[in-house]
């Protein structure tokens, strides 16, 4: 089943993913975690409310219960299985994917990820192999849509301190819609603040720096302090500074770290393993501990708790926190963001300047290579940069980070999508480039 990802279940709707398979996995979720319920969530992507009817029969006809929370953020969903104490849940969303794409996030008790490994597996042979015998006693719904007021009410006190601020904010026609305006309030510059699950000003992926040129024009034209554009789902945020510039989303994490060090709260951080060593080294000089992990929340909900780290970031956008049960947040990630502005500019400061002083490498950001002999193109890599070279460091848990003394790179294979992923770092672009030539000739002779 194509559908089935590492971290999800995601694919083109009618296509990858359908009616029938949220029927079975509604069907077959409440035997693989041993729940009488389900909680379910669901985004406004114009499949939505058919996946949600298929996946609450399914549940429905296993004889367990829905606890239905209604449109909902994919945090939200995390922190409703927590306040709940569900021991099942479900997001339906694509998150960033465009229009035409839907899934499915599944999360046991305590909002801990069903990742592949993790019990994704499991369920997508239950779902290929397993037989249906609708139980003599139905589940029944039960309305539990209230939670959007609790979870405004964890969320506001982080608004509090954010004083003096001109913010401008793209919504994406996303799931930020439901719960942006009561948090940051209406003296902020708003765009494509209502629902459209179409996205017709743009995908809901702020990763793509095209996606973000309508938030960048809005920073500049209202003058504001800082520009934020949440995804499809809400679970990631990314910033534009007040000169109109795109944050690459790791340096976030070494602001984030900024915040809590305010807080006097310095342990255990997590970065993956594309980030930037611009914010290991400046997290480093506030007192965290830096651990560098594989790429995917189901595998940084899990590492964040094993170390009890305060926070995580990844070059993605998504940022997790102890604070909110190791689950990731971008309106949290957002407020506390906008908390360390504010406090800048009580200072004289601007976002702009922290940022440029952070940044000492020059960084390619993720590059994109689309092609099919993938895992020959990453030992080609390997052979040429570690057999045959001396690097410093080599971390083989994701893909592969080589590092020397003045530059590094990750290659890795996506997990969700089909393509050969790079980020490269050095101290100089002359050498940045001079290296990722090389490592272009490399892949493309495998294209």
């Amino acid at each position: 089943m194509s559908a089935f990802k590492a971290y999800d279940i995601r694919g083109i709707w009618g296509k990858d993913i359908d009616e029938e398979l949220c029927y079975r996995v509604g069907y077959f979720l409440p035997s693989l975690l041993g729940s009488d319920h389900v909680l379910v969530g669901r985004d406004i992507r114009l499949s939505s409310d058919s996946a949600h009817d298929a996946l609450v029969r399914g549940v429905l006809d296993s004889g367990a219960d829905v606890w239905d929370i209604g449109l909902a953020t994919t945090p939200m969903v995390y922190f409703s299985t927590v306040f709940l104490n569900a021991d099942a849940s479900v997001q339906i969303t694509a998150s960033h994917n465009p229009a035409e794409y839907n899934g499915l996030k599944i999360s046991r008790r305590g909002a801990i990820p069903v990742g592949g490994e993790s019990g994704l597996k499991d369920l997508e042979r239950m779902c290929s192999e397993g037989s249906i015998t609708i139980a003599p006693q139905r589940g029944k719904v039960i309305d539990k849509s209230a939670v959007r007021d609790d979870y405004v009410a964890f969320l506001k006190p982080y608004a509090a301190s954010i004083t003096g601020l001109d913010i401008s904010v793209d919504c994406s026609f996303g799931m930020a819609n439901l719960i942006v305006k009561d948090i940051l309030g209406s003296g902020v510059h708003y765009i494509y603040d209502h629902y459209d699950g179409t996205f017709p000003a743009h995908e809901p992926n702020p990763l793509e720096k095209k996606n973000c040129e309508d938030i960048s024009k809005e920073t500049l034209k209202n003058s504001s302090d800082v520009g934020v554009i949440y995804d499809g789902d809400a679970d990631r945020v990314m910033f534009i500074d007040e000169k109109g510039r795109f944050i690459q989303p790791d340096y976030i994490t070494a602001v984030i770290g900024l915040y809590y060090k305010g807080k006097g709260r310095v342990g255990n951080a997590l970065q993956d393993i594309r980030t930037s060593r611009s914010t290991t080294e400046y997290l480093e000089s506030l007192g965290f501990k830096v651990t560098t992990w594989k790429v995917g929340h189901a595998f940084a909900k899990m590492k964040i708790r094993e170390l009890d780290a305060v926070f995580g970031g990844e070059l993605a956008g998504h940022y997790y926190f102890k604070d909110f049960f190791w689950c990731d947040s971008g309106m949290l990630a957002s407020l506390l963001v906008l908390n360390v502005v504010s406090e800048l500019k009580k200072e004289g400061r601007t976002l702009s300047s922290l940022i440029d002083s952070i940044v000492r490498y020059e960084n390619s950001g993720e590059i994109n290579f689309r092609l099919d002999r993938k895992d020959e193109a990453i030992a080609a890599l390997y052979d040429e940069f570690v057999t045959k070279g001396d690097p410093t460091t080599v971390m083989d848990f994701d893909g592969y980070r080589i590092e020397y003394g003045s530059w590094w790179f990750n290659v890795r294979k996506s997990n969700t999508e089909p393509y050969l992923r790079i980020v490269a770092e050095a101290r100089t672009r002359e050498e940045l480039d001079e290296k990722l030539s090389r490592i272009r000739s490399i892949i493309e002779s495998f294209s």
